[in-house]
């Protein structure tokens, strides 16, 4: 193809392809899609590669408008939250904090060994050993199920002596 073919194709194809991209994007797009695909069609032509002018050019047209989708979607999603400058950065730990962190720790570690003894070794193969709850079945000679009822078990005491800190 040469420059006179192309100039005569953009002519004859630039008010279909204005057509096709006015249908599906703002009409103040619709000139920078259509330059996107002849540019597209100019490098294109220099190589000699286009057969088929009229395919290639709604081919092009097809994927810019997938890029320009991606692109609009990536930049202008209404998930967003707008960046102000207002941000807050997180507290620095202060001496009260690791004062409360400690406390904390040390009633989770309370709360751990006084459970009674079968759920407290669950409690420990599991979050401690990494262990499935199939493999402390094994380990413990229990069902799986029993398992899963210790664990539960410990659970609830850990929580609730937590929340009332003790």
């Amino acid at each position: 193809m040469n420059e006179s073919d192309l100039v005569v194709w953009t002519t004859r194809l630039s008010p279909a392809l204005k057509r096709y991209f006015a249908r599906r994007v703002d009409v103040n797009e619709v000139d920078d899609l259509v330059q996107e695909v002849l540019v597209c069609m100019h490098k294109v032509k220099e190589k000699n590669r286009i057969e088929d002018p009229e395919r290639y050019i709604f081919t092009t047209a097809r994927n810019t408008l997938m890029g320009y989708y991606r692109r609009r979607t990536a930049r202008f999603s209404k998930f967003h939250d707008p960046i102000d400058g207002n941000i807050e950065l997180p507290d620095h730990i202060s001496p009260e904090r690791i004062a409360i962190g400690k406390q904390e720790y040390e009633r989770a570690i309370s709360a751990i060994q006084n459970l009674p003894p079968r759920a407290r070794a669950a409690f420990v193969l599991h979050r401690f050993e990494h262990m499935t709850y199939q493999q402390i079945a094994k380990h413990m000679g229990i069902s799986k199920e029993s398992v899963k009822e210790l664990m539960h078990r410990a659970l609830v005491h850990i929580a609730e002596r937590m929340e009332a800190g003790q």
